[in-house]
């Protein structure tokens, strides 16, 4: 009896694991798809990041003369990183779905006795700083604080640097 509750507990999971899989690929997609515009200083400037939150396309209005390059610069920045926040928020309502069918799965301990929970085992990558490169936020010399919970929650970070500093 207890091989057969077993062997039903496995099609259930292998099932919900094609679904899951079928899911991600779908999200993905439309993931890919994914842009955000921001405008700023009286719509004299436009961004627009894809869903990396990558600038894919910026405009300046005809009278962006009127804005010094201190303006134009704080305003691109700040921009930027508002484009790319409105993306990933974006790329996250997309996924919610996805986490609240997998909230309703047992998890792996809940039918192996013993069994770790891997979701939680692996370690999340800190939030990447917005501060400027020469900022006291970058200069710490702390030692990195291991975070661990659902691999959902990291964000994507960016391994190419065309400065050195």
């Amino acid at each position: 009896m207890s091989n057969e509750r077993l062997q039903a507990d496995a099609a259930m999971m292998m099932e919900a694991f094609a679904e899951q899989m079928s899911g991600i690929a779908e999200i993905q997609r439309n993931r890919s798809q994914l842009t955000a515009t921001v405008t700023a200083c009286d719509k004299r400037i436009s961004v627009t990041v894809n869903a990396d939150g990558i600038l894919i396309e910026t405009k300046f209005a005809d009278d962006i003369k009127d804005l010094s390059y201190e303006e134009i610069a704080l305003a691109m920045t700040q921009s930027v990183q508002a484009a790319s926040a409105k993306v990933h928020k974006q790329a996250r309502d997309l996924m919610q779905p996805l986490r609240e069918r997998k909230e309703r799965l047992p998890r792996l301990s809940e039918l192996l006795d013993g069994a770790p929970d891997l979701g939680e085992m692996m370690p999340l990558a800190p939030p990447a700083s917005i501060a400027p490169p020469d900022a006291a936020e970058r200069r710490r010399e702390e030692e990195p604080t291991m975070v661990f919970g659902d691999v959902e929650d990291v964000r994507p970070r960016s391994i190419v640097s065309d400065t050195d500093r």
